[in-house]
């Protein structure tokens, strides 16, 4: 092979730096926990090409070496300041120490080698890396039909593709603890449940896959891998074959259905028609029959047309009324206004009397005569029920005592009004009492005196002539 030749056609046909480096991010979530093993990781790249994954593993923290067999690429790398040399993968594993490395990687390398030699590349992984450490190997996926039959030989440096369950099982039989078939660089519109047509069955597999192995070791040294070997990656021939069959089976569900339909309908439409010749003669009565209801339903129009035109006129009439009953009540309306406005005057006229009456000399000269009248009448309402008790108590006495009786009625007498008025006062007093307290028990006439007795009865039938 000329020099410099796969050089150019690495960057003809394997892609731009940029969008190879941004797919080897989806190793990530693998070697991330690698820092667990070794501090810092070391790493060897076999067939390191242009550079690409170095270049992310010294991003990531990782002392990463790559080995070549070509000076194009490894003039790329040096380009980029990576730690690279030109030698033979097999030969550089094999002087390397056993347990040394965290991470070894072979990126399109091993379908360019014999299968011994493949053979050979893992069981040397196997030496040289720590308990936990990783084997990366990724090749074109022949699972993608139009790989496997064209674009793999595109590279005269192929020998033959390799199966993904035969790469895992080079990796099984080499020693390693586990193994994860990582397929990669799929289309992401045929993700999820998008429908798949042939062409995606024949080319829409992960066109590349890497066998990702890792040396067994304990449980705590393998736990914060589990996350990155537990999780599904890519689309396999299988499953595009198989979404591509339920997608022909609906068609199929819907062609049948589509048929059924129609066979239905043309069923339907042979009825239709022999009902249609059958009812010929009921279509023509029915006509006849349509147009008797026709007339009738002139008449009808004419009649409300005339029902229309009588109501219209009355809405006019009612409308002529209601407009002239709003003139009324608008001058109704108006009138009030008036009269208020009038009422408005009258009562400013009058506060402009009172407040000139107010003004005036004479209002404040007669002030003082009006401030002692005003004391005189609280004065007089403040001493009225003092006087009426004063007079209230005097008339008990003078009665509990029969020898001032007999003195007031001479004095009584001259006064003709007087004597009613204490009476009427002693009684409504005697009431007020007899209400306010509560009624004693009558006590026994046989207890008291012949005296006691007499009075008793006198006061009983005052007592009634009072009421009646």
């Amino acid at each position: 092979m000329s020099a410099g030749f796969y050089r150019a056609f690495e960057d003809r046909y394997r892609g731009a730096r940029a969008i190879i480096k941004d797919r080897l991010r989806a190793y990530l979530p693998f070697i991330a926990p690698l820092a667990t093993l070794q501090q810092p990781p070391a790493a060897l790249d076999l067939g390191c090409g242009r550079g690409e994954w170095l270049e992310l593993l010294g991003e990531q923290g990782f002392h990463a070496r790559g080995v070549d067999l070509d000076e194009g690429m490894l003039a790329a790398c040096r380009e980029r300041g990576l730690d690279v040399e030109l030698g033979d993968a097999i030969a550089c594993l094999r002087a390397l120490p056993d347990r040394s490395l965290a991470l070894v990687s072979a990126f399109h390398l091993v379908e360019h080698i014999p299968f011994e030699l493949l053979q050979a590349l893992v069981a040397e992984a196997q030496r040289v890396l720590l308990p936990g450490g990783l084997l990366i190997m990724e090749t074109p996926n022949p699972e993608n039909l139009v790989v496997g039959a064209s674009s793999f030989y595109l590279d005269p440096t192929h020998l033959r593709p390799l199966p993904p369950q035969l790469l895992a099982f080079v990796t099984e039989f080499g020693g390693f603890g586990r193994h994860k078939v990582v397929r990669l660089q799929e289309e992401a519109g045929l993700r999820g449940d998008a429908p798949v047509g042939l062409i995606n069955v024949l080319d829409g597999v992960s066109p590349d896959y890497a066998v990702v192995a890792q040396k067994d070791a304990g449980g705590a040294v393998l736990a914060p891998f589990e996350a990155a070997f537990g999780a599904g990656y890519g689309l396999a021939l299988a499953q595009l074959a198989q979404r591509f069959e339920q997608r022909l089976e609906g068609r199929h569900d819907a062609l049948r259905a589509a048929l059924a339909q129609l066979e239905q309908h043309t069923i339907d439409s042979k009825l239709r028609l022999a009902g249609a010749e059958s009812g010929l003669e009921g279509v023509t009565r029915l006509s006849q029959r349509n147009d008797a209801r026709n007339e009738e339903l002139a008449r009808a129009i004419a009649a409300l047309d005339g029902r229309l035109h009588a109501a219209d006129q009355a809405f006019h009439q009612a409308l002529q009324q209601a407009q002239q009953t709003a003139q009324q009540a608008l001058q109704a309306m108006q009138q009030a206004e008036q009269a208020r406005q009038e009422a408005a005057q009258q009562r400013a006229h009058a506060e402009q009397h009172i407040a000139a009456l107010l003004a005036s000399s004479s209002w404040r000269i007669t002030g003082p005569w009006r401030l002692v009248g005003g004391w005189v009448r609280d004065a007089r309402a403040a001493a009225r029920p003092r006087a009426k008790a004063l007079l209230l108590r005097m008339a008990r006495a003078a009665l509990r005592r029969p020898r001032v009786k007999r003195l007031l009625k001479p004095w009584l007498a001259r006064v003709p009004g007087l004597q009613p008025r204490l009476q009427a006062m002693l009684y409504h007093a005697a009431v007020q009492a007899s209400q306010a307290m509560p009624p004693e028990p009558p006590a026994p006439l046989g207890d008291m005196s012949p005296r006691a007795l007499r009075i008793y009865h006198d006061l009983q039938s005052a007592l009634k002539t009072r009421k009646h």
